[in-house]
């Protein structure tokens, strides 16, 4: 009789295990996607954030979930990888959200702005003070879910053919420039053209524009921007801190389960803060470098700063008389701004000037 009791338990327990193998499979599939870039693989710093994700994603759930991704243009055009995931073409991307300003100007808030929020600004405003799920609701009209996956930090003013010495200089002057920048600077004569990071250098070269913004010394170099245009202005007042997000299908991101959600989230977050400290350690010698090949470094002059925050103000009193979901996210993000640089002045600013200062006299 124990024998068999033995055996009948042992057979039991078996069973039991049998059971529960298809338990464990089902709550981590196996899943394969696709993220499509807006980023060519020439520039490892963005292109990198997206193999970071990806690699990190992998890892942790033993290759059972995969993201393959592809580079600008592999998939669909550098400009339209956000359409492809509220399309269902693709299952995710990873792109910079001021891109679709045209579809609504809302876009450029979760990304960087005129005058807007520096890097660690805009991760305290998302994570903390709720600003990813004021984003969260924004975006569900367009069927994806959006997490911070990376930062460029505060970007370079841009690479121009002639000097800008005053605003009058602005008038009639061709500029390759993306997200709400470039309606700032029309109301000062500026013509935008929004051209993708991998056309730029052609565009310049042949004339097509008088000037271009891309991202700073790191990236800029990459791109040889110092053989066609020799002024390199700062600073970019219109990205104080640019923040590149990962767009998830909407129905893609419900159907993964729990743990994979909690993956994706990590992984971005990952992503994010690896991107933020590349271009921290990278922009100093590439600076460096450029100056050397003759790249000429330029102040934006004073009155012409006051002028481009004049007009952005302008532009976005217009905009928010007539988009309240703009205007809801913008005036958080605005009082928001206001206290973090009253903090800002008392540390972080006042630290970093005399720092600076301090370098010049060791």
């Amino acid at each position: 009789m124990k024998r068999r009791q033995f055996i009948a338990t042992i057979g039991a327990g078996a069973a039991a295990a049998a059971i529960a193998k298809p338990a464990i499979a089902q709550a981590n599939p196996e899943i394969k996607w696709r993220l499509a870039s807006s980023f060519p693989k020439t520039l490892p710093t963005l292109w990198g954030g997206a193999e970071t994700f990806c690699k990190a994603v992998a890892e942790a759930t033993d290759n059972k979930f995969q993201i393959q991704p592809f580079a600008a243009g592999e998939i669909v055009p550098a400009l339209a990888v956000a359409d492809a995931v509220t399309n269902g073409t693709i299952e995710m991307c990873q792109t910079a959200s001021y891109y679709y300003v045209g579809k609504d100007p809302t876009f450029a808030l979760a990304c960087a702005f005129p005058f807007g929020l520096n890097t660690r600004m805009q991760n305290a405003w998302m994570y903390q003070h709720g600003g990813s799920k004021m984003l969260d609701d924004f975006y569900a009209k367009f069927k994806f879910v959006a997490f911070p996956a990376g930062n460029t930090t505060c970007q370079m003013g841009g690479w121009f053919r002639r000097e800008i010495k005053d605003v009058g200089d602005l008038s009639g002057l061709k500029m390759r420039i993306a997200g709400l920048a470039g309606r700032v600077l029309s109301k000062l004569g500026v013509v935008p053209q929004q051209i993708a990071g991998g056309e730029i250098y052609t565009a310049l070269e042949k004339g097509t524009v008088d000037a271009a913004e891309w991202v700073g010394p790191f990236d800029d170099e990459k791109l040889g921007l110092q053989k066609v245009a020799p002024y390199y202005y700062y600073p970019g007042w219109w990205e104080g801190g640019t923040t590149i997000h990962n767009f998830v299908s909407v129905d893609k991101w419900n159907a993964l389960p729990k743990s994979y959600q909690q993956i994706v989230k990590s992984a971005s977050d990952t992503a994010n803060v690896t991107m933020t400290a590349k271009y921290d350690a990278e922009n100093p010698g590439a600076i460096k470098s450029l100056v050397s090949k003759g790249a000429q470094l330029k102040a934006y002059p004073q009155p012409v700063l006051d002028a481009c925050y004049k007009a952005a103000n302008e532009v976005y009193a217009e905009i928010s008389a007539s988009n309240p979901e703009f205007k809801k996210i913008y005036d958080n993000i605005a009082a928001f701004r206001s206290d973090q640089y009253l903090w800002w002045s008392v540390a972080e600013y006042s630290y970093d000037t005399y720092m600076i200062r301090a370098r010049t006299r060791s």
